[in-house]
């Protein structure tokens, strides 16, 4: 990865009667614009994701998505559907003077990637994607229902402490309840057991610092009530959409590198490798020791030869 750099411009844009985004550039001025899309929802963006693009080359543009990071309300869950936000990155893109950018996103940010392209794909020079999350049932069942359960039992049982034995047939929805609660100390609980969940399995070896980001209220709050409500939402799409062949079509002739950890259990590798069924023209690298973070050795050093490769497109 390339060296931590700052910004040298940050601002935010008011895209809705209620909600304002929190944006930031760094790099080359006149560099090619790329957008990084976060994780979650709900996760916001970290100065260190700059670090995946060569500042010389790049025009580097992070933004938190509608009630995740600096944006405002925090947590916000109201005008905060998928499709918001695929209208929020058009809008940062008309803002900036931007004609074309290359999109990079892992986890959520791979979902939301696909989202935007396949709804303005002559806006897209190049998708980098990494952790790839496409929201189908099956994929929530098996981080949140039954399935990464038995890798990480131990986590589990913590995961599922704040829900009552009767409500656990599923999760996601009996998590709404609590996270949506009026009463604060049950609503930071829940939001901080469902944070925990995911940063302590998004790595091969699990990471304390990780795990103590989960500790934070006010990070947890937004990440936990994002995430869910998209979830309990079905992402506000059709089972499969972003999939279908339809919808690839659209995007078919975008340079793409679809970079995924063998051993991911947050968004495990069969929807990468259905993402290559239906797209065969994009490049799949599976990383044979790594888990869903970006952060990873073998992931991170794939990702910046894919940034690379695409900085002169």
């Amino acid at each position: 990865m390339y060296p931590e750099i700052s910004p040298y411009e940050t601002g935010t844009l008011k895209v809705s009667d209620i909600h304002t985004l929190y944006y930031e550039i760094s790099g080359n001025k006149d560099g090619n614009p790329v957008v990084f899309l976060h994780g979650g929802p709900g996760g916001g963006a970290d100065p260190i994701d700059r670090s995946f693009f060569d500042p010389e080359k790049y025009k580097i543009i992070l933004f938190d998505q509608r009630g995740a990071g600096k944006s405002t309300p925090s947590a916000c869950l109201e005008e905060n559907t998928t499709w918001d936000l695929v209208k929020d990155v058009e809008k940062i893109r008309e803002h900036l003077k931007v004609d074309k950018w290359h999109v990079f996103g892992g986890s959520w940010g791979s979902t939301l990637s696909l989202a935007y392209a396949q709804s303005h794909p002559d806006r897209v020079k190049s998708l980098v994607l990494r952790g790839i999350f496409t929201l189908r049932k099956s994929e929530l069942r098996f981080f949140y229902q039954e399935g990464a359960s038995h890798l990480f039992p131990e986590a589990w049982e913590e995961y599922i402490a704040p829900i009552p034995e009767a409500e656990r047939k599923d999760m996601v929805l009996a998590y709404h309840a609590q996270l949506n609660s009026i009463d604060d100390e049950v609503r930071i609980a829940a939001a901080k057991a469902w944070a925990k969940w995911e940063m302590a399995t998004s790595k091969l070896y699990v990471d304390p610092a990780n795990i103590a980001r989960a500790e934070s209220d006010e990070f947890s709050n937004a990440f936990a009530r994002i995430e869910n409500h998209y979830f309990v939402n079905n992402g506000f799409m059709r089972d499969g959409q972003l999939l279908e062949s339809q919808e690839i079509d659209k995007i078919r002739h975008i340079p793409a590198v679809i970079i995924q950890g063998r051993y991911d259990v947050v968004c495990p590798a069969t929807t990468a490798f259905a993402l290559k069924k239906a797209w065969p023209e994009a490049e799949l690298y599976m990383v044979a020791d790594a888990g869903h973070s970006s952060r990873e050795p073998g992931t991170s050093k794939l990702l910046v030869e894919a940034t690379d490769k695409f900085s002169s497109l």
